[in-house]
């Protein structure tokens, strides 16, 4: 008779990870040996790890400036924001120029770590355009960049550079997917011809011309900005309109809530959608179940969304759920596996069972009296 087999522990691949934030925004996987050097814990699914101090890259004199001006939305900078100051880093960084990203609202996180080594606030302008043209018209007589950069965007970024060239009868490139200090190529005839030129001195990209900086921390030096112009705006901005999120298509919505087969408590999912003012989303799975309408299904059978932020709920991530969130910027996961492929993709992953996580969601917003 054969002796029995000792008892082994099982292994614990939770236990052998950790998640460790990188200077992009993503998440960085470690483990075995590399998790065990970095030596920080798990706490609750969601690691305490700290990236490593970068050291801070510093300009004193250059010898130009490329001046970049991002949509920043609410203050944050979208992948195409990156991408666009990555060019104009990339711009500098061949002639010993140095980059000024201008914003017209207060920024959220550290530019240094985007390229920028100046930075100027300009929120003074207000939100009128015609006002952000003239303070932009000011900073570059002052500043006398080499190169403007916008971003060809829906957000207003390619107006304001057509504004600055009307206003100061500077050559612009419209639709620029390649640029450089030398030569810039744009599309024209609809985009059905590309057109070369020297590149001139302002330069509205489309996007994914750029490649974001990573791994790098420069200064972001705030420098004053020019006097706010005394202009009568033609346009006043009286803030968003109310809408309701569930009205929004899911190719439009900006916030999503979706929901996969881990998600019991529909009356918390729909509550929570509502406490955060997040469009509802689903997978296949849900949806063939009758637990939300087909108009709500979220991958390549559904709808393929470009949202800012997606948290997939109890969503294990089949291939083609993956698919309509290919695009998103930040995509936050809850599953109780590790190791599904949703948790992958997600920029933060956090380990726990979908119903505690939104039962606990709602009591922050309760308190917050959200």
């Amino acid at each position: 008779m054969r002796a029995p087999r000792p008892a082994r522990l099982r292994r614990d691949p939770r236990g052998e990870r950790v998640l460790q934030p990188r200077p992009d925004g993503r998440v960085r996987v470690l483990r075995g040996e590399a998790a065990t050097a970095a030596g920080s814990p798990i706490v609750a699914g969601v690691t305490a790890a700290t990236a490593p101090a970068v050291p801070v890259r510093t300009i004193e004199q250059p010898a130009y400036l490329v001046l970049v001006v991002p949509d920043a939305i609410d203050g944050r900078l979208s992948a195409q924001d990156r991408d666009l100051i990555g060019l104009g880093r990339a711009m500098a960084d061949a002639d010993g120029g140095a980059v000024c990203v201008a914003t017209f609202t207060a920024p959220l996180e550290d530019l240094g770590t985007a390229g920028a080594d100046r930075l100027v606030d300009l929120a003074s302008a207000g939100d009128a355009p015609e006002r952000r043209a003239a303070m932009l018209q000011a900073c570059v007589a002052r500043e006398h960049p080499r190169h403007v950069l916008f971003p060809e965007s829906d957000w207003g970024g390619g107006d304001l550079g057509r504004r600055l060239a009307a206003l100061s009868g500077s050559p612009i490139a419209t639709s620029a997917w390649r640029a450089d200090l030398a030569t810039a190529a744009r599309r024209a005839g609809g985009g059905t011809r590309e057109v070369s030129m020297a590149t001139p001195l302002i330069l509205v990209v489309e996007p994914d011309v750029g490649e974001a900086v990573t791994g790098e921390r420069y200064e972001a030096r705030i420098v004053d900005a020019p006097g706010a112009p005394d202009l009568a705006p033609r346009v006043v901005d009286r803030g968003l309109r109310p809408y309701d999120p569930q009205s929004v298509a899911l190719e439009e919505a900006e916030f999503i809530l979706a929901a996969g087969n881990g998600v019991s408590d529909w009356a918390a999912f729909h509550a929570l959608a509502s406490a955060l003012g997040a469009s509802e989303g689903g997978s296949r799975v849900v949806v063939d179940a009758g637990a939300l309408p087909r108009h709500r299904q979220v991958g390549a059978t559904g709808a393929i969304t470009t949202a800012r932020c997606y948290v997939a709920l109890g969503i294990s991530g089949a291939p083609q759920h993956l698919q309509g969130v290919s695009a998103c910027e930040h995509v936050i996961a809850v599953n109780v596996d590790p190791n599904c492929d949703m948790m992958k993709r997600a920029t933060l992953a956090v380990i726990a069972d979908a119903q505690a996580v939104m039962h606990a969601l709602l009591v922050l917003c309760r308190d917050k009296g959200g």
